[in-house]
């Protein structure tokens, strides 16, 4: 399993939410292209950038701060929020960003979709945002009626073949992670799920790790100090 080092990023810093509310939220850095910086050196190779600002409003004011972190750290980048064009895909990738999370618009767009997909491949990825069961949209502040788990399999049948999958009650809550949620996630055949939200421990990355998913996102556990970076890529990896 991979394991994610998270800074989201808001008005050029590096910030927490707290259950995805934008008026419950935390300033980590001030400088997370020196932050992305350190994750590097202690041994990640790859970073996940989420720009909160352009989930919500579906812009991209901190595209300068991803594409820095993108060309000087030498991490594998995948970054999504406000990414709703063909446009701001190619201007990511031709940044060197890796991999591109749509959200909002591959749930209420689904030619989009199936077009970024023929356009760009396994670089396109998409963000399933989950709260009690159901896809949730525009920077969490929408829910939907679709189930999240039938909508991750319809993705398989797309094409798509990664999801992130973020239990949003969980995240930044530091109350661990929805692990019934992954292991019926990791159940589905054909597609890569990255867990995200609520990873508070090592128990947490190990418990991951051995259900099977792809990759696991670190975020307020390592601003915390209750996760440490080295620590964290040595449990996804089984070596603790």
């Amino acid at each position: 399993m991979i394991l994610l080092p998270a800074i989201d990023l808001y008005e050029q810093k590096g910030v927490r939410l707290f259950k995805g509310q934008y008026d419950q939220m935390t300033v980590y850095t001030e400088d997370p292209v020196s932050y992305a910086h350190a994750i590097a050196q202690k041994g990640a190779s790859w970073i996940h950038l989420v720009d909160l600002e352009g989930a919500r409003d579906g812009t991209s004011p901190n595209l300068d701060i991803i594409r820095r972190i993108t060309a000087e750290t030498g991490l594998s980048v995948e970054t999504g929020g406000g990414i709703r064009s063909f446009e701001t895909i190619e201007t990511l990738l031709g940044a060197g960003v890796k991999r591109v999370i749509i959200g909002t618009r591959a749930i209420e767009d689904e030619d989009f979709l199936k077009e970024a997909l023929n356009r760009y491949g396994d670089a396109v990825a998409v963000g399933v945002d989950a709260r009690d069961g159901k896809v949730a949209t525009h920077g969490w502040t929408a829910t939907t009626d679709r189930d999240a788990e039938e909508f991750i399999m319809h993705l398989r049948d797309l094409g798509v073949s990664c999801v992130i999958a973020t239990d949003i009650s969980r995240d930044g809550a530091m109350k661990g992670t929805n692990r019934d949620l992954y292991r019926q996630l990791s159940g589905i055949d054909g597609i890569n799920i990255i867990a995200s939200g609520g990873v508070s421990s090592l128990d947490d990355i190990c418990a991951l790790a051995e259900i099977g998913v792809y990759g696991a996102i670190l975020g307020k556990a390592m601003y915390t100090g209750a996760v440490t970076v080295e620590d964290g890529i040595a449990a996804a990896e089984g070596r603790l």
